[in-house]
Protein backbone atom coordinates (compact mmCIF):
# COMPACT_ATOMS: atom_id res chain seq x y z
CA UNK A 1 0.00 0.00 0.00
CA UNK A 2 1.25 3.41 -0.75
CA UNK A 3 0.15 6.35 1.71
CA UNK A 4 0.89 10.20 1.06
CA UNK A 5 0.55 12.82 3.62
CA UNK A 6 -0.47 16.34 3.65
CA UNK A 7 -0.23 19.01 6.54
CA UNK A 8 -2.24 22.02 7.28
CA UNK A 9 -2.10 24.55 9.43
CA UNK A 10 -5.14 26.63 10.49
CA UNK A 11 -6.16 28.91 13.87
CA UNK A 12 -9.23 28.81 15.73
CA UNK A 13 -11.71 29.47 18.83
CA UNK A 14 -13.43 26.77 20.50
CA UNK A 15 -15.21 25.88 23.85
CA UNK A 16 -16.13 22.64 25.07
CA UNK A 17 -19.35 23.60 26.90
CA UNK A 18 -20.36 20.19 28.70
CA UNK A 19 -17.26 20.28 30.75
CA UNK A 20 -17.08 21.46 34.65
CA UNK A 21 -16.72 25.11 34.87
CA UNK A 22 -13.55 24.97 36.56
CA UNK A 23 -11.73 22.54 33.56
CA UNK A 24 -10.09 25.06 31.50
CA UNK A 25 -11.62 24.01 28.18
CA UNK A 26 -14.65 24.84 29.65
CA UNK A 27 -13.71 28.36 29.14
CA UNK A 28 -13.68 29.76 25.28
CA UNK A 29 -10.02 29.34 24.21
CA UNK A 30 -8.06 28.76 21.21
CA UNK A 31 -5.80 26.48 19.27
CA UNK A 32 -2.86 26.21 16.43
CA UNK A 33 -4.54 23.85 14.87
CA UNK A 34 -2.30 21.70 12.21
CA UNK A 35 -4.54 18.76 9.83
CA UNK A 36 -2.46 16.00 8.60
CA UNK A 37 -4.72 14.18 5.78
CA UNK A 38 -3.78 10.47 4.48
CA UNK A 39 -4.30 9.06 1.32
CA UNK A 40 -3.65 5.42 -0.27
CA UNK A 41 -3.62 3.65 -2.65
CA UNK A 42 -2.87 0.04 -3.97
CA UNK A 43 -1.42 1.32 -7.05
CA UNK A 44 -0.08 4.29 -8.10
CA UNK A 45 -1.89 6.41 -11.25
CA UNK A 46 -0.11 6.71 -15.13
CA UNK A 47 2.16 9.78 -13.21
CA UNK A 48 3.16 7.16 -10.48
CA UNK A 49 1.11 9.13 -7.37
CA UNK A 50 -1.55 8.13 -4.74
CA UNK A 51 -2.64 11.67 -5.86
CA UNK A 52 -1.01 14.76 -7.68
CA UNK A 53 -0.63 17.17 -4.04
CA UNK A 54 -1.74 20.02 -5.92
CA UNK A 55 -4.99 18.36 -6.50
CA UNK A 56 -5.81 18.90 -2.83
CA UNK A 57 -6.22 22.49 -2.93
CA UNK A 58 -10.17 22.85 -2.46
CA UNK A 59 -8.92 21.59 1.32
CA UNK A 60 -7.14 24.35 1.83
CA UNK A 61 -9.36 26.61 0.52
CA UNK A 62 -11.89 25.42 2.56
CA UNK A 63 -9.90 25.17 6.00
CA UNK A 64 -8.61 28.82 5.31
CA UNK A 65 -12.38 30.06 4.37
CA UNK A 66 -14.34 28.18 6.75
CA UNK A 67 -12.16 26.93 9.31
CA UNK A 68 -9.43 29.92 10.02
CA UNK A 69 -10.01 32.65 12.75
CA UNK A 70 -13.55 30.96 13.10
CA UNK A 71 -14.96 30.01 16.43
CA UNK A 72 -15.32 26.50 15.74
CA UNK A 73 -18.71 25.74 18.17
CA UNK A 74 -20.31 28.31 15.65
CA UNK A 75 -18.75 26.95 11.96
CA UNK A 76 -20.25 23.62 13.28
CA UNK A 77 -23.26 24.42 15.53
CA UNK A 78 -22.23 21.92 18.19
CA UNK A 79 -20.91 22.50 21.68
CA UNK A 80 -18.22 19.57 21.57
CA UNK A 81 -15.93 20.66 19.06
CA UNK A 82 -12.69 18.26 19.85
CA UNK A 83 -9.97 17.47 18.04
CA UNK A 84 -11.26 13.78 17.52
CA UNK A 85 -14.99 15.61 16.14
CA UNK A 86 -12.71 17.75 13.93
CA UNK A 87 -10.31 14.76 12.69
CA UNK A 88 -14.19 12.98 11.48
CA UNK A 89 -15.32 16.30 10.09
CA UNK A 90 -12.04 16.55 8.08
CA UNK A 91 -12.56 12.95 6.96
CA UNK A 92 -15.78 13.38 5.83
CA UNK A 93 -14.81 16.40 3.56
CA UNK A 94 -11.82 14.71 1.89
CA UNK A 95 -13.58 11.28 1.61
CA UNK A 96 -16.05 13.15 -0.74
CA UNK A 97 -13.67 14.67 -2.90
CA UNK A 98 -10.74 12.19 -2.52
CA UNK A 99 -11.71 8.48 -2.22
CA UNK A 100 -8.50 7.67 -1.48
CA UNK A 101 -8.59 9.33 1.81
CA UNK A 102 -7.23 6.83 4.54
CA UNK A 103 -6.98 9.34 7.74
CA UNK A 104 -7.29 12.80 8.99
CA UNK A 105 -5.11 14.00 12.26
CA UNK A 106 -5.76 17.10 13.74
CA UNK A 107 -3.14 18.51 16.55
CA UNK A 108 -4.17 21.03 18.96
CA UNK A 109 -0.65 21.27 20.79
CA UNK A 110 2.76 20.14 20.43
CA UNK A 111 2.16 16.92 22.29
CA UNK A 112 -1.51 15.93 21.51
CA UNK A 113 -3.28 14.55 18.54
CA UNK A 114 -6.42 12.97 17.17
CA UNK A 115 -7.20 10.21 14.41
CA UNK A 116 -9.76 9.22 12.25
CA UNK A 117 -9.31 6.37 10.81
CA UNK A 118 -12.34 3.91 9.91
Amino acid sequence: MFRITKEFHFSASHQLCNLPDDHPCARLHGHNYIVEVELSAATLDRNGFVLDYRELKPLKTWIDDGLDHRHLNVVFGHDGITSEFLAREIFDFCKKHWPQTSAVRISETPKTWAEYRP
